[in-house]
């Protein structure tokens, strides 16, 4: 079965966050860490994994992911902090 992820990243500093969706979150991860594509996340060093969410079919991930965007900065700091209040990069635990 496949799944989805709806991810937040944000930089070093916590001051910018990137919100997207992805089938493979460690395929994800790995190029916004080393930079592979352009744009947004390369431009504003948003390497860090802060929070996530699993579905089961695209469609609920990509409605979470417009949900998300559309919500003021506080709110998304509330859904970080609700998983991951240090806000630490989740990622550094697996893909180490």
């Amino acid at each position: 079965m496949q799944k989805y992820w709806v991810y937040i990243m944000s930089n070093k500093t916590r001051t910018v966050l990137y919100i997207g969706v992805t089938n493979d979150l460690y395929r994800r991860y790995q190029e916004h860490r080393n930079e592979v594509i352009e744009g947004f996340t390369k431009k504003y060093r948003c390497h860090d994994l802060l929070y996530f969410e699993e579905y089961s079919l695209v469609s609920q991930a990509i409605c979470r992911e417009k949900e998300i965007k559309g919500w003021v900065r506080a709110k998304k700091d509330l859904l970080i902090m609700s998983k991951n209040p240090r806000k630490v990069n989740l990622a550094e635990e697996w893909f180490s």
